[in-house]
């Protein structure tokens, strides 16, 4: 364990604050999840189904933060914030473009998307009317996220937090009036979470737009500079972005399969999928906080060159992160039971949801360590592409295939359920190597001075 105080400072400075951003997003949707819960199972699970483009889009994006903050990162341990400027233009014009086009495909065909998924007509029903309507808030989503990852990239985490904070006020004060027609407003159903999602969507969009552009006085990022690409550094956000938003791409592949898969059983099958999500997400909001706050970090130390220091860092982080996985392992167990009474759920839903949480509460404690890692230390330290084919990997090669032959031989759900999830304790074995050989430290900024020289 590092004895340098200033890493656990920094490291808890910067978690705290994107933790407690992503419980509060967590409770946005959680917010949804549990006023439609008393709707019943069929709305649980056409609202669960509904959000699998939103989960998609989360992973296209997820990758254009990522790469926004590899290289960010590492130009903000050399200082150079016209370089990070320019890599913040590039990923928001991408990610504006992924936006449209999700919004555009969900809008138009809302129905044949979740049919995809599953073939329970009172299913598709709910979840067709909420994707109709939720699908417009995918590009102000993408919009804001990239806001915040730009923050993020030169240590300014806290913004973050204080607009999610403000969405999920609005968010849960639209969802009480909407879905349950409360202050003289009709009774709205899914349709209202989804009215409710996009309201607190445009809102969140125009606060981060307006903070980065007119307030922040870190990156001083203007909309002159969206309108410019420096192509030196589109290359390298191609050749480092790609491996990233590979990596997330097939990760969206796997959760589609995931829904797919699980979606051919009942809708308590599909039900009890989505209140195990909602308790798994809870649990990993603090690991995702950790995670992020290492990836910031080292960026930070690979780019300012201190690569010993860096190795004393990584093995403090293993020990962390094995420590946060056993915690939230036996978090997810004990919490099981109080969470499931949540839910206005049949006692079938409820009876799969315990089978999938004592599942999750083995698994969590390889994704704590594994993914953490992985993506904090690995893929932040320059060796992208080596998390992207590990992925693949798993993802085509043991998960998929483990969990149709399970569900081929007849084997119960929960078991498939295990199946899908295996990669989460496998990977550890490979990241232990990994991370241990220390040769994933890789510099991938350019010389600073030349920079300045090349951008006047």
């Amino acid at each position: 364990m590092t004895k340098d105080r200033s890493f656990y400072r920094n490291l808890f400075m910067l978690a705290i604050p994107i933790s407690l951003q992503n419980l509060i997003t967590f409770a946005v949707n959680f917010a949804d999840n549990l006023m439609i819960g008393s709707l019943g199972d069929n709305a649980i699970s056409g609202v669960y189904m509904g959000n699998q483009l939103q989960s998609v889009l989360q992973m296209f994006v997820g990758g254009i933060e990522g790469a926004i903050l590899i290289l960010a990162a590492q130009y903000w341990g050399k200082k150079d914030t016209s370089s990070i400027r320019k890599v913040v233009s590039i990923g928001v014009k991408f990610a504006v473009a992924v936006g449209i086009v999700m919004s555009a495909v969900s809008m138009a065909f809302p129905a044949p998307i979740i049919r995809i998924f599953t073939e329970d007509q009172g299913v598709i029903a709910e979840g067709a009317d909420y994707l109709r309507i939720v699908g417009a808030t995918y590009l102000f989503f993408c919009i804001s996220q990239v806001m915040v990852a730009s923050m993020r990239s030169v240590e300014t985490a806290r913004i973050g937090m204080y607009i999610s904070i403000m969405t999920l006020a609005v968010n849960v004060s639209l969802n009480y009036v909407l879905i349950f027609g409360k202050l003289g407003f009709p009774a709205m159903g899914v349709k209202g979470a989804a009215v409710a999602t996009l309201v607190s969507r445009v809102l969140e969009a125009a606060v981060s737009v307006i903070y980065v552009f007119a307030i922040d006085q870190k990156l001083r990022l203007k909309f002159s500079d969206l309108l410019k690409t420096d192509r030196q550094l589109l290359k390298d956000f191609i050749r480092y972005g790609l491996p990233v938003i590979g990596g997330q791409v097939v990760w969206s592949a796997n959760m589609m399969a995931n829904s797919m898969i699980l979606g051919r059983y009942s809708a308590g099958v599909i039900a009890a999928t989505s209140i195990t999500g909602m308790l798994h997400n809870l649990i990993y909001v603090w690991m995702n906080g950790l995670s992020s706050a290492v990836g910031i970090l080292t960026g930070k130390t690979v780019g300012a060159g201190q690569y010993e220091k860096m190795k004393e860092y990584a093995k403090t982080v293993q020990v962390i992160f094995l420590i946060v996985g056993l915690l939230s392992g036996a978090a997810v167990f004990l919490a099981r039971d109080g969470f499931i009474s949540l839910y206005n759920a049949s006692p079938e839903a409820q009876e799969y949801s315990r089978q999938f949480i004592n599942v999750i509460s083995v698994t969590i404690i390889g994704t704590c360590y594994q993914a953490a890692c992985l993506f904090g230390l690995v893929k932040s330290g320059g060796d992208i592409s080596f998390v992207f084919k590990n992925d693949t990997i798993f993802v085509f090669g043991v998960v998929i295939p483990s969990a149709l032959i399970a569900m081929w031989l007849g084997a119960p759900p929960w078991v498939v359920f295990a199946c899908l999830k295996c990669d989460q304790i496998l990977k550890c074995f490979v990241a232990v190597v990994k991370i241990n050989r220390f040769n994933w430290m890789k510099n991938l900024t350019r010389d600073t001075q030349k920079t300045l020289e090349e951008h006047g």
